[in-house]
């Protein structure tokens, strides 16, 4: 399996980090049409949080947007039409946003099996904060409370684009996350169920350097683990 480089943006206003991921993605799919090895780009796992901004999936219905251009100013907020899967979700500050651009083929995984193998990063980084979490029967992300309708609740939405078996777009985990912002919206396009976060569920504000260590650490443990070389 090739190296997978990291990389932290910070602070990044999302429709630059959407062109910063394109560009690493078309180079990945340029390759994959014409493979010359000594050509072959690299892979990345690349985190950032983003200012306060809803993005809608390709699919998505945009009446889950539930406010007004007018108001998305008043609260600080942006807009975009994406070209990932999935519907409606809210980025912010206090959130770790990763983009994995990955050749699955190198990997050798499928769609599906990457899709679950993200939900297992996040569930296992909660696993060792105390926080007991799930996938859901029908849903991408990973859940507190899966199975009981009335409890449910997300903590990571998962939306990914993918050309070629390389990916692009990924998850975003609520840690320190003004959750607020999610009463705007129908969270994925769900109408009743709850959205949370870690700060929420332990009561006490994370260190987020701390936290994206961990996830890092668990990401690239999870699918070195899975490559093939």
């Amino acid at each position: 399996m090739r190296n997978i480089q990291f990389q932290n943006l910070g602070l990044i206003e999302y429709g630059e980090a959407w062109n910063y991921q394109e560009e690493r993605f078309r180079e990945l799919v340029e390759f994959k049409r014409d493979p010359v090895e000594e050509n072959r780009p690299d892979q990345y796992l690349i985190f950032c949080e983003h200012p306060h901004v809803y993005t809608l999936g390709k699919s998505g219905n945009e009446g889950n947007l539930l406010i007004s251009g007018d108001f998305l100013q008043k609260i600080r907020a942006t807009y975009y039409r994406t070209n990932r899967g999935g519907d409606i979700t809210y980025h912010g500050p206090g959130q770790i946003v990763g983009y994995p651009i990955l050749d699955l083929e190198d990997l050798g995984m499928g769609l599906r099996q990457y899709v679950e193998r993200l939900e297992e990063v996040i569930i296992a980084l909660l696993r060792e904060h105390g926080i007991v979490a799930a996938g859901k029967e029908g849903a991408t992300g990973v859940w507190l409370d899966a199975d009981h309708p009335a409890k449910a609740r997300k903590i990571c939405a998962i939306g990914i684009r993918s050309s070629r078996f390389v990916t692009m777009h990924g998850f975003a985990l609520n840690v320190n996350t003004n959750l607020e912002y999610f009463s705007y919206i129908n969270p994925c396009g769900f109408q009743t169920a709850g959205v949370t976060s870690m700060e929420k569920e332990l009561g006490s504000i994370l260190d987020m350097d701390q936290t994206r260590d961990q996830l890092r650490r668990i990401f690239m443990d999870r699918f070195r683990k899975t490559g093939r070389g």
